[in-house]
């Protein structure tokens, strides 16, 4: 047998560091999307961030100070094609470069029998979860195949690989998400590009608070055998470890951060 190389960095926190390097987080308003924007600034990324919401991301610019390093606001949808397309050039004119860029922008505005579904509501989850997820991820990779560097982490869900009722768009779009990561993960290895999701389970956010004060939050907690759902903050090591240099042999899987939910 060949002898493995070992030739390795072994400074795995130096590794999990993002010092020099230019990240992008889109739904970075609220939620999972801004604990994930503040770990990877607190780990030393110039983070450029994206929400519909200008106000949301003016109070993210103004606590950076907290967090340190340097914030590039930049609202709107990443529904619309030709916007995306602007973001990622003003990200590469303020920085020169993208490194990382995690897709956390998602909705699930419905919580309804799929035979309810309107034609509206389907598209509308279909729009933002995975053609926005597919833009920015075309748009981005246009500057890391340039690079020849760059790591992409697409935030799926549990509800890609596990079913729950009522949510059936939402459910789709993100199986379509870990598709759409494989496929990019192996069109790209090979330039350097490396594309991973990340599945969260539930999480206390402004998205899942009206599911969790339901009496649909008692299931779910008995559903985790962690006992709890999770805060917004346990999310954000994952996301540096598929940004940094500590994942550099990742690529094309699905890390699940769920308190044990996918593993009954």
């Amino acid at each position: 047998m060949t002898e493995a190389h070992t030739d390795v960095h072994t400074d795995v926190n130096g590794e999990l560091r993002l010092d020099g390097r230019t990240a992008w987080v889109t739904g970075a308003g609220k939620g999972l999307g801004r604990a994930i924007a503040v770990a990877l600034s607190q780990a030393g990324a110039s983070v450029a961030v994206t929400a519909r919401t200008a106000s949301d991301l003016e109070r993210l610019e103004a606590e950076r100070a907290e967090h340190g390093g340097k914030v590039l606001v930049l609202p709107g949808s990443v529904d619309d094609s030709a916007a995306v397309r602007t973001m990622v050039e003003r990200i590469h004119a303020w920085s020169g470069r993208l490194d990382a860029v995690i897709n956390c922008a998602g909705i699930s505005p419905h919580f309804t029998r799929s035979e309810r579904t309107t034609d509206e509501d389907w598209r509308q989850v279909l729009d933002v979860n995975l053609q926005g997820t597919f833009y920015c991820c075309r748009e981005a990779g246009k500057v890391m195949l340039e690079q020849r560097s760059g790591s992409i982490v697409n935030v799926s869900s549990v509800h890609a690989s596990t079913g729950f009722e009522r949510i059936a768009a939402y459910a789709a779009s993100k199986g379509g998400v870990e598709a759409l990561t494989k496929a990019l993960a192996v069109e790209w290895a090979d330039r350097g590009v490396r594309v991973n999701a990340l599945a969260p389970g539930y999480f206390h956010t402004d998205l899942s608070s009206g599911l969790l004060d339901s009496r649909w939050g008692e299931r779910i907690v008995r559903g985790t055998p962690m006992g709890r759902v999770g805060s917004a903050e346990e999310l954000g090591g994952a996301a540096v470890f598929l940004a940094s240099d500590a994942s550099r042999f990742v690529t094309g899987t699905t890390l699940t951060v769920d308190g044990g939910w996918t593993a009954w």
